[in-house]
């Protein structure tokens, strides 16, 4: 075996953990593999006979390649998100494999990843490395160029985030919007229009921003088989969907490649739904209170 054999034995013992890390960073299978690549072609370069941990110095570059990545998209906040749809709910973006791509969301958490992304590039990467992969805030620290109590306190920002900063609702009320929620996801995945039909409240309104399209005025429809028709258009790309809260209520978040594109709100009424507010404009979105809801 060549040194470069060597190299690249060393390399791929460590590619599923850096592929795992790069993934939570960025919530792209694509540009996860991206960084992986940039890890290997700078490893391929550089002389690591001396590194006494390969693993943290490769984590290390990988996490810095994610970090530019993540404050380039800081950069394109303004840009609108990219929606386009023909009912209330998102299409897959053309390229690579969508099921795929939703299988690992789901796998690590789809309503993670979203609330992830509302995270700024540094809190992002100290709650990803040091909360997710036990990664010491001494080591993380040179990474996003802070002190440790510094990235200690990005850290913790960011768990709040995570786990909802808003005082919490009555849980017996909030376990009741789960169910009803749940069961809406599960019918609309399972084109079950009857199932749908018996959650709506025959009067219930739904209201799309002008993001969703498929003009640019504001959507509104009412009536239970209506709604439940739009829903049942949905039911491929419901995959890409998953409960969490919103504005601290049970709610659907929507994404594609673990960046957020939609956000189901809804009022739920004596165990039926009687609004849904489908949000997707950039600045409305972003003024929404959203966390994990735990399991």
């Amino acid at each position: 075996m060549d040194d470069r054999d060597r190299l690249t034995e060393r390399f791929e013992e460590h590619r599923p953990r850096l592929r795992a890390v790069a993934y939570r960073m960025l919530g792209s299978v694509s540009e996860a593999d991206d960084a992986v690549q940039e890890a290997w072609l700078r490893m391929s370069r550089a002389d690591t006979d001396d590194v006494d941990n390969l693993e943290a110095w490769l984590i290390t570059v990988v996490s810095r390649v994610c970090l530019n990545v993540l404050r380039s998209r800081e950069q394109r906040r303004e840009e609108p998100l990219d929606v386009q749809a023909h009912d209330p709910v998102v299409a897959h973006e053309d390229g690579g494999d969508p099921e795929h791509e939703a299988m690992l969301a789901d796998s690590v958490g789809l309503a993670l990843l979203v609330v992830l992304d509302t995270l700024t590039p540094a809190e992002r990467l100290a709650f990803v490395l040091h909360d997710m992969f036990d990664v010491p805030f001494d080591d993380v620290a040179p990474i996003v160029g802070r002190s440790s109590p510094a990235v200690r306190q990005l850290a913790s920002r960011a768990r709040r985030r995570v786990k909802g900063a808003s005082p919490a609702p009555d849980t017996a009320d909030l376990d009741r919007q789960r169910r009803v929620v749940d069961a809406y996801l599960a019918a609309t995945r399972g084109g079950d229009f009857d199932a749908l039909v018996a959650l709506l409240d025959p009067d219930v309104v739904l209201r799309a921003d002008p993001a969703v399209g498929p003009t640019p005025a504001p959507l509104l429809i009412r009536g239970a088989r209506v709604v439940a028709r739009g829903a049942l258009a949905s039911s491929e790309r419901a995959r890409s969907t998953q409960v969490a809260l919103v504005n601290g209520a049970a709610g659907l978040v929507m994404a594609l490649h673990g960046r957020l594109h939609l956000v189901l709100a809804f009022t739920i009424a004596d165990g039926r739904i009687t609004e849904i507010d489908v949000i997707a404009e950039p600045d409305r979105v972003r003024r929404l209170d959203l966390a994990v809801l735990d399991d």
